[in-house]
């Protein structure tokens, strides 16, 4: 998210498109409905008549599929009927020119065929967002979920940039993340292509910063997805697969063919806090500590860092997963992996990643932090892009 839940319920307009938010975030769906009480607009953009729709001034009722359609709709209406912020693009965006000449291809009949919404609540929600400032953007993963998902958030993305709503209050991209701490795994690198902190693994610098710490050479080449995971089992290309907290059998859209991948690994380890159907299929289960056994941290979707603390110990031989790794790597000869608790990595963690620097369990007591925080006198970042845009 660049904004905060907090600042949800002060928008004047808010457009929210493949996310059921009274559904699956019920306290942000509060504040879409304190906003609405207060007079804000709300367009709700969904292939089904989601709880949120009886809230709505515009219910976009779009075919699946269809976002970028419906959204360079909207953004062609705006630039025609000069609802742009003009001097924001000047400032703060590239290739406007382009992206305006690239609106040509959705005329008003390939939008209404696309996406099955007529042309003109296209043009009556697009005059609604533009119009009715600050403006905040929320999606979920009705967004993200499609094998044109990226498109769809650059989009979106596109959208808040030509009206300026990025880096003000109450306004933004707000990505409202499908699972707990889905953002801190993220954060932590739990993604092919960056370390810590989205720290590019192509980058020499960050990439020989993390050899220097850790005392091993590291690859700047990415490694792969989660489908190219499985694709690369099936072909044979990976032999082993150590499997954390997911459960491929039933989550993977094309379960058959993750189901033939892992049956065709000679060596498959799952670590989970159940005996799912995933791990009934594998040749080791490490039974894992759930959030209530442990200590850490969580980072929510607004990017706020929070402590979890340990309520009950540990059932049966089940460990945190930390603790699981570091022992297995310790087993294994590795160095690096001394640690006594949880802390020990967030510490080692923060010294390697600029935007957690300044966040220490100390600071993060009683109430979270949201990052970038760079260092220990810093309060956090509530709103990003306020001045200028760039990585975290």
């Amino acid at each position: 998210m660049t904004n905060s839940i907090a600042e949800i319920g002060d928008a004047a307009c808010i457009m929210a498109i493949g996310t059921s938010t009274t559904e699956a975030h019920p306290i942000i769906g509060y504040q879409v409905k304190r906003a609405v009480r207060q007079g804000s607009k709300l367009i709700v953009a969904n292939p089904q008549e989601v709880p949120l729709v009886q809230f709505a001034d515009i219910f976009l009722q779009i075919k699946p599929g269809s976002d970028v359609a419906l959204l360079m709709g909207m953004a062609r209406v705006i630039i025609e009927e000069g609802l742009h912020d003009d001097k924001y693009i000047e400032e703060r965006c590239e290739n406007f020119d382009k992206f305006k000449q690239s609106l040509e291809e959705f005329d008003p009949e390939f939008v209404s065929d696309t996406t099955g919404v007529p042309w003109e609540k296209v043009v009556e929600a697009a005059r609604m967002y533009a119009e009715n400032n600050p403006a905040s953007i929320l999606y979920c993963m009705g967004i993200t979920q499609h094998s044109h998902g990226t498109d769809n958030v650059l989009a979106i993305s596109n959208l808040a940039l030509i009206t300026g709503n990025l880096g003000k209050t109450s306004a933004g991209v707000n990505p409202l993340r499908g699972q707990n701490n889905v953002q801190g795994a993220c954060d932590m690198g739990s993604l092919p292509n960056v370390f810590t902190g989205y720290q590019k693994v192509e980058d020499e610098v960050a990439r020989k910063k993390f050899e220097q710490a850790w005392g091993a050479s590291l690859s700047g080449k990415p490694g792969l997805t989660h489908t190219e995971i499985f694709d690369a089992a099936y072909n044979g290309d990976i032999k082993a697969l150590y499997l954390i907290g997911e459960n491929p059998v039933l989550t993977e859209a094309n379960a058959a063919h993750s189901i033939e991948a892992m049956d065709k690994l000679e060596f498959f380890v799952v670590q989970d806090i159940f005996l799912n159907e995933t791990a009934e299929k594998a040749d080791v289960v490490l039974p894992a500590a759930s959030f209530a056994e442990k200590n850490g941290t969580f980072v929510n979707t607004e990017r706020r860092v929070q402590r979890v603390r340990k309520v009950v110990e540990p059932v049966g031989e089940a460990r945190p997963d930390w603790l699981i790794v570091s022992s297995i790597a310790n087993e294994m000869g590795a160095e690096g992996f001394a640690y006594n608790s949880a802390e020990d990595v967030f510490n080692e963690m923060r010294t390697l990643t600029p935007s957690y620097a300044g966040i220490s369990y100390e600071r993060i007591e009683e109430e979270g932090i949201q990052w970038p925080c760079p260092a220990e006198d810093h309060p956090g970042t509530p709103i990003l892009h306020t001045e200028k845009f760039n990585t975290p």
